[in-house]
């Protein structure tokens, strides 16, 4: 499983860009990114090189985040999705989210999820032939 940051703001215009900012500013790479937002507020979801840093550095400019755990999934530049859907449903799985994004080499797709049992569903996706990513996705390329 990786760490990822998880931002609340306010939903007003370049709220994103400025988190973006003072990560840039902290030296903390962005390499996952989700957005949700209702009318007065967001979520953006990051998975970023340095998780302590992204914290460290969001909660000093007044951004309320915390981290949580999520899977990483590993796909094939050509693979489907529809087989690890379909996994996950056989396997009775609550999926609360997922989000897609790139490993480090900018060509290979990963998928973020995040369950109601996240050890069950990383060995159920495991368990299926799915590569798994170990602590990280981006900094030095993907690894276990």
């Amino acid at each position: 499983m990786i760490r990822q940051i998880v931002a609340f703001v306010e939903n007003r215009k370049g709220i994103v860009r400025q988190a973006a900012t003072v990560l840039r500013e902290e030296g903390v790479r962005i390499c996952g990114l989700s957005t949700v937002d209702s009318p007065e507020f967001g979520i953006v979801r990051m998975i970023t090189d340095d998780p302590d840093r992204a914290l460290s550095g969001l909660a000093n400019a007044g951004f309320v985040a915390k981290e949580c755990e999520v899977i990483a999934v590993q796909m094939g530049a050509n693979d489907d999705i529809e087989p690890l859907l379909r996994v996950i449903e056989d396997g009775n799985v609550n999926i609360n989210y997922f989000y897609s994004s790139f490993g480090d080499d900018g060509q290979t797709p990963v998928l973020i999820l995040n369950a109601a049992d996240m050890d069950e569903t990383e060995a159920l996706l495991a368990n299926h032939g799915f590569t798994c990513l170990g602590s990280r996705i981006c900094g030095s390329g993907l690894r276990d």
